[in-house]
């Protein structure tokens, strides 16, 4: 089920960025207050995988890509991005599903995303989970 909400042409730019340049390291994705509209919350540079998750809220949805990096056991460098949903528990249940309809608006418009993370909760974005996770596409 679509809400109608579209993704802000800034979203596309900022991912671009991420992408191309690897200028940035995350990106983090929220509805505007009209909640017509996917909107950036916040970039950074920051390779710090326990600073971006200090950036999901206890009780609020977001979305994010984060360009993950990992070496492998033969010791090759690896980088995946990752796209997140973010819903967690304690959100509200309204929006939880504006949040649920509206991913797909966001995700269709991310070219090139390798891994995707529902989270729920901090396990299920912790870093040995997505490490986990981004390994099973590196084979």
């Amino acid at each position: 089920m679509s809400s109608g909400v579209t993704a802000s042409p800034e979203c596309l730019k900022q991912f671009a960025e991420l992408k191309m340049s690897k200028s940035l390291k995350y990106i983090l994705f929220k509805l505007n207050n009209s909640r017509t509209e996917i909107v950036v919350d916040k970039t950074s540079e920051s390779s710090d995988y326990e600073e971006f998750l200090s950036n999901l809220p206890a009780d609020g949805c977001k979305w994010a890509v984060y360009d993950f990096s990992y070496t492998l056991e033969d010791g090759s460098q690896r980088s995946k991005l990752c796209f997140f949903s973010w819903s967690p528990d304690t959100a509200p249940i309204r929006a939880k599903m504006v949040h649920a309809s509206s991913k797909d608006a966001l995700r269709r418009s991310l070219d090139g995303i390798a891994v995707e993370i529902q989270g729920t909760d901090l396990t299920e974005v912790a870093y040995e989970t997505v490490l986990d996770r981004a390994k099973r596409f590196s084979k």
